[in-house]
C-alpha cells in the first residue's frame, strides 16, 4: 500500500471516528428534501438570490433569471485578498452532484474540485437537512 492510500484510509477513519461525513458517507446519502423550505432558505437566510441573480439598470432582481449567474453585487475589500468577481449559475445545481453540494453547503465552501471558493461567498456550515432541502429546491429551479 503507497503512503498516500495509507494516510487517505487514515483520514477517512478519523473522520469517520470525529463524527464528520465523509466524501463517500455523502456521496451514498440520498439528498430528501423539502423544497419549500430550501426556497426559505434560499432566499430569506443564506441570500443565495442575492448575489447569484442578475440585475437591471434599476438594480432590482431579474425574476426571469433567478440564481442564473451574476456579477458580484459587492466590492471587494481594499486590501489584496482573492475575490470572486462573479457568482456562478446555481439553477439547477448542474455540475454537482447531491454529495458535492452537500459538502459545498455544510463543509464551509468547498467547490466540486475540493478546493475552498474564494469570497465572497460565505462558508455555510448548514445541518444536513437543510443542505438537503436548499438542494431540494435549486434542483426544482431547472
Amino acid at each position: 500500500m503507497k503512503n498516500s492510500q495509507v494516510l487517505g484510509s487514515a483520514l477517512v477513519a478519523c473522520l469517520s471516528v470525529s463524527g464528520l461525513p465523509t466524501a463517500s458517507s455523502l456521496h451514498r446519502a440520498a439528498v430528501a428534501g423539502d423544497a419549500a423550505h430550501g426556497r426559505y432558505l434560499v432566499e430569506h437566510v443564506a441570500m443565495c438570490i442575492q448575489c447569484h441573480t442578475p440585475r437591471d439598470g434599476a438594480g432590482e432582481l431579474i425574476a426571469t433569471r433567478l440564481y442564473c449567474g451574476a456579477p458580484i453585487p459587492v466590492a471587494p475589500p481594499p486590501w489584496n485578498e482573492p475575490w470572486a468577481s462573479f457568482a456562478p449559475r446555481i439553477r439547477g445545481l448542474r455540475g454537482y452532484d447531491d454529495a458535492q453540494a452537500m459538502q459545498l453547503l455544510t463543509q464551509g465552501a468547498i467547490g466540486r474540485t475540493g478546493l475552498p471558493l474564494k469570497p465572497p461567498m460565505p462558508e455555510f456550515r448548514m445541518t444536513q437537512q437543510d443542505a438537503a432541502d436548499t438542494i431540494a429546491f435549486l434542483r426544482t429551479q431547472e
